[in-house]
């Protein structure tokens, strides 16, 4: 009776103290966290990069810039996932391998517009730029957003330290490459560069 008492004691305490119950909560889940994620970081699959994948060109770099400073992610996802539905519709899912160069990752299931994981090469170049110049010339039904300023807009000539930032955290640039960013961008547009990037996505992969 007594350790009965003593147990309901024990909830009683943690119940009515909102303190309390929110360190327990923010413990139990930082454990549970960890447990999920920090085996992750020991595993060959998501630590290494698939063969064929290699750091996106500096053009390639300034467009995914580009893509995220414009909010593309909120509608387009970068991951297939394990489902036969994803896949018929999608291709091959993705694997971490795919993404070891990418900081942040574009993971999600968020698709108000189609996946564009696979989406490189699948159409050409002056495809894409009807479709961001104005979506509904391409896709009628198509609710996204016009992006006719991109056509106009320089590609970033500082890219070179966006590259020098990513090798910090593992992307295998060279100096040379950092070097030369400049000049890989010089004369490029905006649009050109997200082009380049929509061509890159998926295709080591495949």
């Amino acid at each position: 009776m007594a350790s009965h008492n003593q147990a309901v004691s024990g909830h009683e305490k943690i119940e009515t103290s909102n303190f309390l119950m929110i360190v327990l909560i923010l413990l139990t889940v930082s454990v549970g966290g960890l447990l999920e994620i920090v085996p992750l970081f020991f595993q060959r699959s998501t630590t290494q990069p698939v063969e064929g994948l290699k750091p996106y060109t500096a053009l390639q770099l300034a467009g995914r810039d580009v893509y995220l400073r414009e909010g593309c992610y909120n509608c387009h996802s970068q991951m297939v996932r394990p489902f036969r539905a994803e896949t018929l519709r999608y291709g091959p899912i993705s694997v971490a391998g795919e993404f070891v160069y990418d900081h942040p990752f574009q993971w999600g299931s968020k698709r108000t517009g189609p996946d564009l994981h696979r989406v490189g090469g699948k159409y050409s170049d002056e495809w894409h730029r009807v479709h961001l110049n104005n979506p509904r010339d391409v896709v009628p039904e198509s609710n996204m957003p016009s992006y006719p300023w991109l056509s106009n807009a320089p590609a970033n000539a500082g890219i070179g330290a966006n590259m020098a930032a990513l090798r910090k955290v593992g992307v295998p640039y060279t100096d040379a490459e950092i070097a030369k960013a400049a000049e890989d961008v010089k004369g490029k547009t905006e649009m050109e560069a997200v082009i380049a990037y929509l061509q890159v996505l998926g295709t080591a992969g495949k």
